[in-house]
């Protein structure tokens, strides 16, 4: 055998080796294509498809850091001296819609985890960890329907109150409650509304009344019930009207355990692009009735769930001025029936986006000394951090 006869004979059987190690080969099967998360931009920034469906999903939240001190925050240590008040939050938001044939169905939640350090109820000192997890908010939305756990209609359908982190000691509204509403709002400015509220204890009006020697009037537990009773809700109804000068509205709720009525109006002007005022009043149809019994028992204060100011009527004043892209001035004052006076004033400044620091002072006093809710000339400070994202 030469050379050649050789070389031939080992090309051919590796030709042979080759095409049936071909044929035997696995084939590899193409890979599914995957499906990326999408943005939506229907509803804002934020906003992106939950895989194979329809539905647009937003996670957001905050951490906040309070410190704060003063008359009006401050608590008192182990060793019984006066310090700051340091409260911490991180809330996560979630917040899902879609488009159906009846409007747009929304399921949005908001959940707070709290961390504060506050002095204990018995008045020794002590500091007392305010650790907790509570739902702000949890509700379904559908058009103009609405039925979950969220602020009251009383106080959001007049745009709460200010940009102050503290209302003082002249609150405009009760807050939790589970609530059934509707709103309608028209194209040319024009809203209405209706809600059904069950109320929350969170909120009862707790004014202890004193009588004519300065001695605290013996009450019974169910007067300052801020829940409601006999399957009766409360009712509270709303009418705004918005304009490019500003809105104006109107409020009132209905509590069905005090049988009470609480009416509130607002109006909003635009000074300039950068600085707008409010004003708005409240009205309580038994604020300073009071109803003791032969025992020297109050049986009826008054006050309802919709009222927590005290007296017959409130007042509240602010402003806002954005003195640039990062700096906006907040102020609100406030006065009652009962001589509570309050005023708060801020600066919000983010400092980076998605990073503000606001430093507020607070001062709040009683000119009547009639309840013990009452401030004596009472100065505080609040210094927040927060993380937006």
């Amino acid at each position: 055998m030469n050379i050649k006869s050789l070389l031939l004979g080992s090309a051919a059987a590796l030709v042979a080796v080759s095409g049936a190690r071909a044929a035997d080969a696995v084939v590899v099967a193409e890979p599914e294509p995957v499906e990326y998360v999408r943005v939506c931009d229907v509803y804002g920034s934020g906003f992106f498809y939950l895989p194979g469906t329809e539905t647009c999903l937003k996670i957001s939240g905050y951490v906040r850091v309070d410190i704060r001190g003063g008359d009006f925050y401050g608590v008192e240590s182990a060793a019984g001296d006066e310090t700051y008040d340091n409260r911490v939050r991180f809330q996560l938001r979630t917040d899902a819609r879609s488009e159906t044939e009846y409007g747009t169905l929304r399921a949005y939640a908001a959940i707070n985890f709290n961390y504060q350090v506050a002095s204990d109820t018995s008045g020794t000192s002590d500091y007392d960890m305010g650790d907790g997890v509570e739902i702000e908010h949890a509700y379904i939305e559908l058009g103009g329907f609405r039925i979950g756990k969220t602020d009251s209609y009383f106080s959001t359908f007049t745009d709460y109150s200010s940009g102050v982190m503290n209302d003082g000691i002249v609150p405009y509204g009760p807050f939790g409650t589970l609530q059934i509403a509707y709103t309608y709002t028209g194209a040319n400015g024009f809203s209405a509304g209706i809600a059904l509220e069950q109320g929350d204890n969170d909120d009862a009006v707790n004014y202890t009344l004193f009588d004519a020697d300065g001695d605290p009037l013996p009450q019974e537990s169910d007067v300052n019930s801020g829940i409601t009773g006999d399957y009766a809700p409360y009712v509270v109804g709303g009418l705004s009207w918005t304009q490019d000068w500003g809105k104006i509205g109107v409020v009132a709720g209905y509590d069905s355990w005090q049988q009470e009525v609480a009416i509130k109006g607002r109006l909003d002007v635009n000074i300039t692009d950068t600085a707008s005022v409010f004003v708005m009043a409240a009205w309580d149809s038994g604020g300073d009735r009071i109803e003791v019994n032969d025992d020297g028992v109050i049986t009826s204060n008054g006050s309802n769930y919709y009222a927590p100011w005290g007296g017959d009527w409130a007042v509240w004043g602010g402003t806002a001025i954005k003195f640039n892209e990062k700096a906006t001035f907040n102020a609100e004052i406030g006065y009652d029936d009962f001589e509570d006076f309050s005023v708060a004033a801020n600066i919000e400044y983010e400092l980076v986006p998605g990073f503000a620091i606001t430093p507020e002072v607070v001062y709040a006093d009683n000119f009547g000394d009639e309840t013990e809710n009452a401030y004596d000339n009472a100065w505080g400070f609040n210094l927040r951090f927060q993380r937006n994202f």
